[in-house]
C-alpha cells in the first residue's frame, strides 16, 4: 500500500464519544471506507417509549459504494447492536472473530437477515485486505471472549484501535492479551492510537477475571443451605463459566434463566468457549426435583432491567421461580451509570421477600485502568492519541494520563461524533463535520419518533390530554352535538364534574360566538377552542394538558 499523491487518512467517529455505547467509526482513504463496530445505545430517561438508539449513518449511505466492510472488535450490544438496522442501508461484509460472528448470526436470524448479510470469521493474528486498508486482528481480554484490537494499516501509516479491553494475565478462557504484538507494531511506527477510556478515571490495574472465581468459592462455602441465584451480564461467558465451575465443585445443579443468557451460552457451548460438566446443567422446569440448597440459578437482570428475569422474580411475576426467604441473590456486576435506581429497586424488592442480597466484590471490570492504558501507549508509541469509548469525562481522564506520558495538546485529539480528522505522518487536523446523531427505534419503527413526538409524549406523561368533540351542521350553520370533553391523565372526571361542566359551558359560548361571526375555517375554530380551554385550565389547575379538538361535519 503506497501513499498516493497528497491524500490523507480520514477518521470519522459517527458515535461512541458522548456516551457509553453506540460505538461506530469510519476510516476513509480515497475510494475506500472501512467501518469499525456498529453499536447501539439504550434510551435516556426522557426518551419515553423508545426501545433503543442507533447511529445516524447518512454519511455511509451517501458513500455506500466506498464502504468495503464492517470490522467488529467484539460481541457486545454497544458494538454490534445496530448491525441489523444499518446493514439494511449499507450493504457490506462483516468481519469478526468466531464468537463475535456467532452472536451477530443470532441477531441477524431474529431479523430474518441471515441470508442477505455476508459474514466472515477472522482469527487473531490474521489480516484482511479491504480496499486501501489492511486490518490485523490482535488478541485482547475483555468481559466477553474473543475480543480484538485492530491494527489498521493505511497508505499514510498505522492506526491501532484497542476496542474495549483490559490486560488480564490469567484469563479464565484462552490466552492473555498479545502484548508482544502491540510492541512489534509499535516498533514499526504508529500514526495514532484509539484507546478505550471507560475506566480511565481509575488508577492502578483492573483485577483479573479469575479473582471473581475465588470470591464465588467463598460465597458458596458460606451459604451451604441456601439456594443461590446469580445475576450477571449474559455476554460475560467467563463469569458464567466460573459460576458453573463453583456450582459443580459444591455439588449443585445449574439452571439458566433469561433469553439472552440461554442464547449466548448455547452459542459459546457450540463453539467450545464454555465447558459445562456432564449432568450439571438442568432445565428450569426441573428445579423442583432438587433440594434448594443443591441448585444455582444463573439469570439476567443485574442492571435492574424491568423485563429481565431477576426483575420479574423480584416483582413476583416470574412464571417459574418465586423468591424465598432461603435464597441468596448475588449481583455479579456493577450498575452501568444511569441504572443505579433500577438496581436499587430490585434489591429492595428482593430484601422485602426475605432473600439475602450480596453485591460487593463479585465483579471485576472488563476495561483497562490507568496503568494498563499507560502500558499500551508505551508499547504502541503512537504519534497521536485519540481517546475513544466513553463520556467526555472518561476521555478527558485518558487525555490527562497521556499528558503524564509526555504528549502535548497538539498530539491529543478530543474528537466529537461527526468530526472529520484528516491525518498523515506530517500533520493532523479536524477539517470538517458530517451528519451524526441518534436515530430512535420504537417497536418496528426506525426514525419515525423524533423530537416532536418525544415532546408530545412528555406533555402527555406530565399533564395528560383533553379531547374536545364537536359536530357541526354542513357549512357551519350550527352546532348539532357537543362540545363534549373527554380527558385522560388530566383529572379524574368523576371527582371534577364541576370543572368539566364549567369548561363545557365556556366552550359552548366560544363556539356559538364563532358561528355567529360566520367563521367556517376549521383551523380557526380549533385554535379558538385550544386558546380558550388552555387559558381556563391553566387558571383553574396550573396545568398544561395537550388539547385536541375534533370536528365532525354532518
Amino acid at each position: 500500500m503506497k501513499k498516493k499523491n497528497n491524500s490523507k487518512l480520514k477518521i470519522i467517529p459517527l458515535g461512541g464519544l458522548e456516551q457509553i455505547g453506540m460505538n461506530i467509526t469510519a476510516f476513509e482513504y480515497e475510494d475506500s471506507i472501512i467501518v469499525v463496530d456498529c453499536g447501539l445505545s439504550f434510551p435516556e430517561d426522557d426518551m419515553l417509549g423508545v426501545d433503543l438508539v442507533i447511529p445516524d449513518v447518512t454519511y455511509l449511505e451517501e458513500n455506500a459504494d466506498k464502504v468495503k466492510g464492517f470490522v467488529i472488535t467484539h460481541g457486545h450490544e454497544d458494538h454490534i447492536g445496530a448491525i441489523p438496522y444499518i446493514l439494511k442501508q449499507v450493504d457490506a461484509t462483516i468481519y469478526g472473530t468466531k464468537l463475535t460472528i456467532g452472536i451477530i448470526d443470532n441477531k441477524l436470524k431474529e431479523h430474518g437477515m441471515l441470508r442477505q448479510v455476508k459474514r466472515k470469521v477472522v482469527k487473531h493474528g490474521q489480516s484482511i485486505n479491504l480496499g486501501n486498508f489492511r486490518i490485523e486482528f490482535i488478541k485482547t481480554n475483555h468481559s466477553i471472549v474473543d475480543a480484538s484490537a485492530l491494527a489498521i494499516y493505511s497508505p499514510v501509516g498505522i492506526v491501532v484501535h484497542t476496542g474495549d479491553f483490559k490486560i488480564d494475565y490469567t484469563p479464565v478462557f484462552g490466552e492473555a492479551i498479545d502484548l508482544q504484538r502491540f510492541g512489534e507494531i509499535g516498533k514499526k511506527g504508529v500514526l495514532a492510537l484509539m484507546c478505550d477510556s471507560t475506566n480511565a478515571e481509575r488508577p492502578g490495574f483492573t483485577m483479573s477475571e479469575r479473582t471473581v472465581g475465588h470470591t464465588f468459592d467463598s460465597l458458596f462455602a458460606e451459604h451451604p443451605n441456601n439456594r443461590i441465584i446469580v445475576a450477571t451480564f449474559a455476554s460475560n461467558v467467563d463469569r458464567v463459566q466460573q459460576i458453573i465451575n463453583t456450582s459443580y465443585k459444591f455439588g449443585r445443579k445449574v439452571a439458566v434463566d433469561g433469553r439472552s443468557m440461554v442464547n449466548i451460552i448455547a452459542i459459546a457451548q457450540e463453539y467450545g468457549y464454555i465447558k459445562i460438566p456432564d449432568n450439571t446443567l438442568i432445565d428450569i422446569d426441573h428445579l423442583k426435583n432438587y433440594p434448594d440448597e443443591k441448585t444455582t440459578i444463573i439469570t439476567t437482570g443485574s442492571q435492574g432491567e424491568s423485563m429481565a428475569a431477576l426483575s420479574r422474580m423480584a416483582a413476583s411475576v416470574h412464571k417459574k421461580i418465586s423468591i424465598m426467604p432461603n435464597d441468596t441473590v448475588i449481583f455479579s456486576s456493577n450498575p452501568i451509570p444511569g441504572n443505579e435506581k433500577a438496581v436499587s429497586k430490585v434489591i429492595n424488592e428482593l430484601l422485602q421477600k426475605g432473600a439475602e442480597v450480596i453485591f460487593q466484590d463479585t465483579h471485576v471490570s472488563g476495561h483497562a485502568c490507568q496503568e494498563e492504558i499507560k502500558l499500551i501507549y508505551s508499547l504502541v508509541k503512537p504519534k497521536y492519541a485519540i481517546p475513544i469509548h466513553g463520556e467526555y469525562k472518561h476521555r478527558m481522564a485518558q487525555a490527562n494520563v497521556v499528558k503524564e506520558l509526555g504528549y502535548d495538546n497538539d498530539h491529543i485529539f478530543m474528537l466529537h461524533s461527526g468530526d472529520v480528522l484528516e491525518l498523515d505522518d506530517e500533520s493532523a487536523d479536524v477539517t470538517g463535520k458530517v451528519q451524526e446523531g441518534g436515530i430512535l427505534v420504537d417497536g418496528l419503527g426506525v426514525g419515525d419518533v423524533g423530537s416532536t413526538v418525544l415532546r408530545d409524549r412528555k406533555i402527555l406523561s406530565e399533564h395528560g390530554i383533553i379531547i374536545v368533540v364537536l359536530t357541526l351542521e354542513k357549512g357551519c350553520a350550527g352546532v348539532l352535538a357537543g362540545p363534549d370533553i373527554i380527558s385522560r391523565g388530566f383529572v379524574y372526571v368523576k371527582e371534577s364534574e364541576d370543572l368539566i361542566e364549567e369548561a363545557t359551558v365556556l366552550l359552548r359560548e366560544t363556539v356559538d360566538d364563532i358561528i355567529s361571526r360566520n367563521i367556517s375555517d376549521w383551523n380557526k375554530i380549533k385554535n379558538a377552542i385550544r386558546d380558550v380551554l388552555s387559558d381556563f385550565v391553566w387558571r383553574k389547575t396550573k396545568r398544561s394538558p395537550m388539547i385536541m379538538p375534533i370536528i365532525m361535519e354532518v
